[in-house]
């Protein structure tokens, strides 16, 4: 079973969702909708009435909430009530709020976008444009980032062609990648970011796309030369692929003065952002 995370807004207000690739469904928090339905300054409380009540009830929809891991304010993640769009639906008929009529038609439309989506390749990058801009990123760095997923799914769909699997393979060679370009790993680059769970190149700067896109595109053109026969050999790639951005990036810091690896995430970034459109 595959599943991804993904935040969609509706009003400027964020929605945790989980879109099940095996059962093409969406899976969305409760209290996220919760909060937004109601207002209420203790939605998780608000929640946790309604659903005692709602099993007093001897109503179902509580037994059809499944508890899925999604992302805290935190970082970390935690086991959260969740309901597939037709739970949902059902739920939002036990929230009075002016909101629910509104919020169904975003419901639907978000589902119905996933199935165009499906058949459309195309309309996923317009939907994660829109998404990443509702999030507060810049259109300069919103492009540098699609042009990354693309390439890393490149390499992606290069390693998988060699048999290697998703999860231990991948996170090694990435981390591969990162430490020969960056001098850190991925823990350590999100240490230094001050990151815990959050995606790594979504707090990247413009310059920290280009190079670790240098260093992907890289390390796939690399393997598609070599056709490393077993994993060692695609470490070896992977770390020459990493040393051609590597090069790049010492070469850019020794005409500028200005280190690439930088501190910046995704919050100081939006901020810098703001502050400058004031100016």
């Amino acid at each position: 079973m595959t599943r991804k995370n993904a935040i969609k807004v509706f009003e400027d207000r964020k929605v945790r969702t989980l879109w099940d690739d095996d059962k093409e469904e969406w899976y969305f928090s409760i209290v996220d909708v919760v909060a937004i339905l109601t207002d209420s300054p203790n939605p998780r409380k608000y929640w946790s009435v309604l659903k005692t009540r709602l099993k007093k009830e001897g109503s179902e929809l509580t037994t059809n909430c499944s508890q899925l891991k999604m992302q805290s304010q935190d970082g970390k993640f935690y086991k959260t009530d969740c309901a597939t769009t037709e739970a949902l639906f059902r739920l939002i008929q036990s929230i009075p709020s002016p909101k629910a009529e509104p919020f169904k038609l975003w419901m639907a439309q978000v589902a119905a976008e996933r199935l165009d989506q499906i058949q459309d390749p195309e309309l996923s990058i317009q939907q994660a444009m829109h998404d990443y801009k509702q999030l507060g990123y810049s259109e300069n760095w919103i492009n540098q980032r699609l042009k990354s997923i693309e390439i890393r799914k490149e390499l992606t769909d290069e390693w998988k062609k060699h048999g290697l699997k998703e999860g231990v393979h991948f996170a090694a060679l990435t981390d591969v990648i990162y430490q020969a370009w960056s001098d850190k790993t991925a823990k350590e680059y999100k240490k230094f970011k001050g990151l815990k769970k959050e995606n790594l190149r979504d707090n990247m700067t413009n310059k920290e796309l280009v190079l670790n896109m240098l260093a992907e595109l890289s390390t796939k053109e690399i393997s598609e030369t070599d056709n490393p026969e077993n994993f060692p050999a695609h470490i070896d790639v992977a770390k020459r692929g990493g040393n051609v951005a590597r090069e790049a990036r010492l070469r850019l810091e020794a005409e500028t003065g200005k280190k690439v690896v930088s501190p910046l995430n995704a919050v100081s970034l939006h901020s810098r952002a703001i502050e400058k459109k004031e100016d």
